[in-house]
């Protein structure tokens, strides 16, 4: 067929099954996979069911999957190791190095790869979003991600599972989703389709008074709103209209803030997404189960009853539908009261403290009081300043140089990393995994995969390289390293493993061509929200992980009582999480409040060199202090953890490492 490519990649689709119950395959993960594959009619993909008992009954899957698509059975011992330590679903590209995991990643990936099958499916491309952006944003910092990918499945499931046995409360996640239905859309051209908007009506209303409308202007302007016209025109791939005449006057003097406000077709606005593919497995099985036990509940979220109709008249859906065992409800017209607010909703963390009688503003004042409670800026001593990779002795593909970067950039790239791989050489041991955490392009994981020798599972070389920093280091050990000296035996024959994760698919591509230039074998590449990553590991690095991702790669550590070595970033995007509260240790706590504690983080990002020498000091110690937090928050687990400004500090303007070991 013309357009399509022939040769691609064989992949493997991997999805939890739990149990089907009256039509709906669970977990709802598998549901929305299985949806977006017979939406796309994709069959590149070789789908593998993952038993979560070994006693699953599989019989029923016959009535609920759809017959184009061919599916294995598998049991969880049977996975490749790279899926054995990620949470489903996942796919992994042959020679099994190479794994996408969570949903969010995987039903991007589907679409991608469903579009380079046949390109003229560019409906299937447009689910991707305005820049590709749907669903692109980890759950952690997006709300939007967050509610589609993890919160309204598992609270749908609860829903059903109880709904058995009693009467279940409606799920708050379904009605934050009608409150967020309920919000004007934003979209990239916002003024001008609201103008139109306002033209519209002025037409209608103009139409109303005395001259009868007729039947074609009638579907126009009152069974269609613009909204509609703008959603379905694209949906339909029609070709784009010619230019209107100039607007009226008054149109286009009109202000902002008199223009109407656009309202949702579908889930994320104007446009059909992956945010609809995900909520409509998960909203029809919820339905099912309100128009069976409890209809008199529709009334409380009349826009999504809306949606899940109007969805229905997409092309391709009701096809996808029927061949995934859903059958369509038809609800009743339900009437939506404007501006009414859902009740009983809570508002979302990370809202500062209104009223703080207490509060001053400024570093300073914040800091004062740290220090009259003890709390200081004091950095650990650098373990060995002057220790540097043989950059000129590895590979052209080990160095930050093929990372596309100007050579003065490149060269504090190489400093920066002679800070991290010092400290993980002195906490590995064959047999160790590292994962390398917001990996990026790979700087720091490349690197670690190639100067540890046991890489390549050969002890006599790890000896010699440990003899070697023996010697460099003689005039100094930091005692934070003594810790794991206990457990070092550097004879182990067991390969080292260094693991990347990163959610940006190009950054890991790079890493992976890097990789393959240079022959690694045990590593492997792991597109996934951090969150995803269900394996056991003894140390954690993450260079420049931004925000609250560095508090994320060190709850991971400690989950697995793993070494964690972290360098922070961009210190002002920090904020209050549904999985952190800032400040996080006690000590902090009792001295500071959340306004406080965003003050330093705010000054912490003020260390550029364009800025007065003043200011940077401050924003320094700013970033310590908010270091120190999370290394006492950290040691209240059970950590020996050590705060260390880089050498040189040129290297970054955010140039600390948090270092923690288990005691």
């Amino acid at each position: 067929m013309k357009g399509i490519k022939k040769s691609l990649t064989e992949e493997y689709l991997y999805l939890d099954f739990s149990h089907q119950a009256e039509g709906c395959i669970l977990p709802l993960h598998t549901s929305v996979t299985l949806f977006l594959l017979s939406y796309c009619d994709c069959k590149i993909f070789k789908v593998c069911l993952v038993l979560t008992e070994e006693d699953t009954d599989t019989s029923p899957l016959r009535d609920v999957l759809s017959q184009d698509t061919e599916v294995q059975i598998v049991s969880r011992q049977e996975l490749p190791p790279i899926v054995q330590n990620c949470c489903l679903p996942a796919v992994v590209e042959q020679p099994d190095n190479f794994c996408r995991a969570g949903l969010a990643v995987v039903l991007r990936h589907i679409a991608q790869k469903a579009y380079e099958t046949d390109p003229s499916k560019k409906e299937i491309l447009e689910l991707l979003g305005f820049k590709k952006t749907c669903l692109k944003a980890c759950a952690e910092v997006s709300q939007w991600t967050r509610l589609c990918e993890l919160t309204i499945p598992l609270a749908i499931e609860n829903f059903l599972r109880e709904s058995l046995v009693q009467t279940p409360a409606i799920p708050m996640e379904i009605l934050e989703l009608e409150k967020k239905l309920r919000e004007p859309v934003r979209v990239h051209n916002d003024d001008k389709l609201r103008r139109q908007k306002l033209k519209q009506q002025t037409k209608g209303q103009v139409k109303g008074q005395g001259q009868p409308l007729e039947a074609s202007e009638e579907s126009d302007y009152a069974s269609q709103s613009l909204e509609l016209k703008v959603a379905f025109s694209k949906l339909m791939v029609q070709e784009g209209q010619a230019a209107s005449s100039r607007e009226p006057s008054h149109i286009r003097k009109a202000k902002a803030s008199d223009l109407p406000p656009l309202e949702h077709v579908f889930a994320e606005g104007l446009f059909f997404t992956l945010a609809d593919i995900v909520l409509l497995p998960c909203v029809h099985h919820f339905l099912v189960v309100i128009c069976k036990k409890f209809s008199e509940k529709l009334t409380e979220f009349p826009l999504l009853a809306s949606w899940y109709q109007r969805i229905q008249e997409v092309p391709r859906v009701q096809t996808a539908a029927s061949k995934c065992g859903i059958q369509f409800l038809q609800l009743p017209e339900l009437s939506a009261t404007p501006n009414e607010r859902c009740p009983h909703l809570s508002e979302a963390p990370g809202g500062e403290e209104q009223n703080d009688p207490l509060f001053t503003g400024g570093p300073r004042p914040t800091m004062t009081k740290l220090l009259e409670k003890g709390i200081e800026v004091v950095f650990s001593p650098h373990p060995c300043p002057t220790w540097t990779l043989d950059w000129n002795g590895l590979p052209a593909a080990v160095s930050p140089k093929e990372g596309r970067m100007s050579s003065d950039r490149a060269l504090r790239k190489q400093q920066q990393l002679n800070n991290l791989v010092y400290v993980v050489i002195n906490q590995a041991k064959p047999g160790d995994r590292i994962v390398d955490f917001c990996s990026g392009g790979g700087h720091v994981g490349l690197v670690l995969a190639h100067v540890l020798p046991s890489c390549q599972g050969s002890a006599g070389k790890w000896k010699g390289q440990m003899e070697l920093e023996v010697r460099v280091r003689e005039a100094f050990i930091h005692p934070l390293f003594l810790l794991k000296a206990a457990n070092f035996s550097p004879t182990s024959a067991s390969p080292l493993l260094v693991i990347l994760i990163e959610n940006k698919e190009l950054s890991l591509i790079r890493a992976k061509k890097r990789s393959d230039e240079l022959g690694l074998s045990n590593i492997w590449f792991i597109q996934a929200n951090m969150e995803y990553f269900a394996g056991m590991f003894n140390i954690g690095v993450a260079l420049h992980a931004c925000g609250v991702a560095t508090d994320m790669v060190i709850e991971q550590c400690i989950k697995t009582r793993a070494s964690f070595v972290t360098c922070p970033c961009c210190y002002g995007f920090i904020q209050n999480t549904s999985k952190f509260n800032f400040p996080k240790s006690e000590q902090f706590k009792k001295t500071l409040s959340y306004k406080e504690h965003m003050v330093l983080c705010r000054f912490a990002d003020q260390t550029a060199v364009q800025l007065p020498p003043q200011r940077r000091i401050i924003g320094k110690q700013c970033m310590c202090l908010v270091d120190l937090d999370r290394a006492r928050a950290a040691e209240e687990h059970g950590y020996s953890v050590q705060v260390i400004s880089m050498e040189p500090e040129s290297c970054s303007p955010k140039n600390n490492m948090i270092v923690g070991v288990p005691v």
